[in-house]
């Protein structure tokens, strides 16, 4: 079939980068002048999936079975991060006893992989639909399957047809989200966001519904947060229309009937909203996450200028913002010239670092997996806060240099997978919370109070540092954090 979004890898945006290591001001001077370079790790503890974003992105639509074409390993991570998490969701909605979703492997061995697998994806797909009725089939690749030349597309195709000759209307929707195809995770959302449009919307052209805003957001948004910002777009009269996490088949046919697009941060969702722009004529704004006083601000104004709503919004920020001034004044007294590290996704580290700044805070270092000159005027904004000088080091995932860096720094508090942090005896907390929201007004003092309590409640991470070991021999310390990096030649 012909289709309307083709699959792309966000490695080939301008001026990504996954490896690398400076100072704010020095990676941003290269970025604007184009000349930001990935540097090559010599040594790498593993980074995340793309399949299992796409996962993640899909897991939760009723209705569907999802089909991964792997090795059993593949199907491993949507029991463990998938799954999990939306029963998680599940729980905090009240609704423990919802349809649970389902997902299911073709379990390739050695005789598929010799000879090959698409006769045991047809046998999958076939107990799939007897055992759950689907409306959707959504068939995930794998590095293994693809390897091998096994054609999802193909058995996608056949499939249709045979189920329509017997009277049953499904939808076969192939994923290409091989985990070789991508460095960057972030690409198994946009193949998903691809494969919606391309098998499930198609050429829908429901009409406009007036005050519809799409709010493509990711996976690891809690139900708190997603709440959080329906409460903040309705109090400026937009509904919104949250995707693809946690939303029905319902939602997903409301996409193209949407007034307005906008993503959680600069990068998710991007490709797509750019092409719902010129397929369906719906306005779109780029902004960043809601978390802090000033990203909030600046997530709101943004919407409120797409959608003429600015007096509401200007009115609703007075009111939150005098609504909590008093408690962040009485935190920030606490806070207030204390030194922080932060580990987050991209988009979420850039809003934290902003909350940090509303506390009073001095940022030391930022370890987040993907630089992109989309970015340019965020590390701009930061620089306003916390100077030029503060490490940025791009990493998806590795530990190991987080850890080193952390222990010389010796900040007064962290934020961000506190695991091997904890056993340095350095406060610190989880900036993700499924309960409670980390966005809007609501966040700004929940997450401020929570970093209170991580300054006056640090007895158990001291008791850690002096009676556990550290994650790392005391050699790997004594050496630079970024002893594995090989820097790229300046021209």
């Amino acid at each position: 079939m012909n289709k309307q979004i083709p699959d792309t890898i966000r490695d080939k945006h301008p001026g990504f980068a996954d490896v690398q290591v400076g100072s704010s001001g020095e990676l941003r001077e290269k970025a604007q002048a184009h000349c930001l370079k990935n540097a090559h790790r010599t040594f790498e503890q593993g980074i995340q999936c793309v399949q299992v974003n796409s996962m993640n992105a899909l897991v939760s639509l009723q209705d569907t079975v999802m089909v991964i074409h792997s090795p059993l390993g593949c199907s491993g991570c949507a029991s463990f991060g998938a799954i999990d998490r939306l029963n998680v969701y599940k729980h905090h909605r009240g609704r423990d006893n919802a349809p649970d979703s389902h997902v299911i492997s073709t379990a390739l061995g050695e005789k598929e992989v010799i000879l090959g697998g698409e006769k045991r994806l047809h046998e999958t797909i076939d107990q799939a639909i007897k055992r759950y009725n689907p409306k959707i089939v959504f068939i995930l690749a794998s590095c293994a399957s693809s390897i091998i030349g096994d054609d999802i597309d193909a058995v996608a195709e056949q499939k249709e047809k045979e189920y329509k000759a017997k009277g049953k209307d499904i939808i076969f929707a192939p994923v290409h989200c091989e985990g070789f195809k991508s460095r960057n995770h972030a690409t198994g959302y946009d193949l998903a966001l691809a494969t919606l449009q391309n098998y499930v919307i198609r050429d829908a052209h429901p009409p406009k519904q007036k005050g519809l805003i799409n709010l493509f957001a990711t996976h690891s948004l809690s139900w708190a947060d997603q709440q959080e910002m329906k409460r903040m777009l309705n109090a400026i009269g937009l509904d919104a229309n949250i995707l693809p996490y946690n939303a029905t088949y319902e939602d997903i046919m409301k996409i193209p009937a949407a007034e307005y697009n906008i993503s959680v941060c600069q990068i998710f969702a991007d490709e797509y909203i750019k092409f719902l722009s010129e397929k369906y004529g719906t306005p779109y704004a780029v902004t960043n996450m809601p978390i802090g006083t000033r990203s909030t601000n600046r997530w709101l104004r943004a919407i409120a200028a797409l959608a003429g709503k600015e007096e509401e919004a200007e009115a609703f920020i007075k009111a939150e913002s005098d609504a909590v001034r008093e408690e962040v004044a009485r935190i920030k007294r606490k806070t207030d010239g204390l030194r922080a590290c932060l580990t987050a996704g991209t988009g979420r580290g850039f809003a934290a670092a902003t909350l940090i700044g509303d506390y009073g805070m001095k940022l030391l270092c930022m370890h987040t997996p993907y630089y992109d000159e989309a970015y340019i005027d965020d590390f701009k904004r930061l620089e306003e806060l916390h100077g030029t000088d503060f490490i940025v080091n791009i990493a998806d995932m590795q530990p190991y240099e987080q850890v080193n860096l952390l222990k010389k720094y010796k900040p007064d508090v962290f934020i961000g997978m506190s695991n091997w942090v904890s056993r340095l005896g350095i406060p610190s907390f989880h900036i993700l919370d499924s309960k409670r929201p980390t966005f809007g007004y609501r966040g700004v003092l929940y997450l401020g109070r929570k970093i209170e309590d991580a300054i006056d409640n640090n007895n158990f991470n001291k008791n850690l540092s002096n009676y556990s070991k550290n994650a790392y021999r005391e050699e790997w310390y004594k050496k630079d954090a970024f002893s594995y990096l090989q820097l790229p030649e300046e021209n």
